[in-house]
């Protein structure tokens, strides 16, 4: 991870420092500002020390208030899917170093199948449903996505990690339970870096 993706500071030392990420203007909400900026300092103080205490799943799960005049959110989504990225990657070869390429493979494979087989549910019918009620996500939607993911895994089709973490669903009555989707699109994700 490079220095400017957390700050970037001007060769005035007078000035204030001049942020990686552009900010929202009036009523546009964005990422709080100092929480960004404590949660990408951590994450460049852990990948440096090669082994600290964030993983690839807490950089993708890392959320943040959103606030008037804060960061760009696409900006900072972006960001934090290429740290994601070298944190996967510097996990892999810390596996494969100390295990084999072997097992590596096989993880991945066995974690592709329990996907394969969540997703061979009908349609309509792969995830729980919320109550009438109570707002999930859109169930054609989500379907559709799950059957890239199913055609990456059986088919070789192309399907990338940051198309999955872009995914986005409207809200309907009785969709899916969004926690369950989340889930299945993480572990999609897991597997994509791990094959890579």
């Amino acid at each position: 991870m490079s220095s400017d993706t957390v700050m970037d500071v001007t060769e005035n030392e007078t000035a204030e420092p001049r942020s990686a990420f552009s900010v929202t203007e009036g009523r546009v909400r964005g990422y709080h500002r100092a929480a960004v900026d404590t949660f990408l300092a951590a994450a460049r103080e852990s990948f440096e020390q090669d082994g600290g205490e964030l993983t690839a799943t807490d950089i993708r799960v890392a959320s943040f208030p959103l606030v008037k005049g804060g960061y760009d959110i696409s900006e900072v989504d972006a960001a934090l899917g290429r740290i994601e990225d070298a944190f996967s990657a510097r996990q892999r070869e810390r596996v494969v170093k100390e295990e084999g390429v072997e097992p590596w493979i096989i993880a991945a494979r066995d974690d592709a199948q329990v996907i394969l087989d969540h997703l061979a549910r009908p349609r309509r019918h792969k995830f729980a449903r919320t109550g009438w009620l109570t707002f999930g996500y859109r169930v054609d939607e989500v379907d559709h996505v799950a059957g890239r993911i199913v055609r990456y895994l059986r088919d070789g089709d192309a399907l990338s990690a940051e198309q999955l973490r872009s995914a986005a669903f409207r809200m309907q009555r009785g969709g899916y339970r969004e926690e369950q989707v989340d889930a299945l699109l993480d572990a999609a994700i897991d597997v994509i870096l791990a094959v890579r």
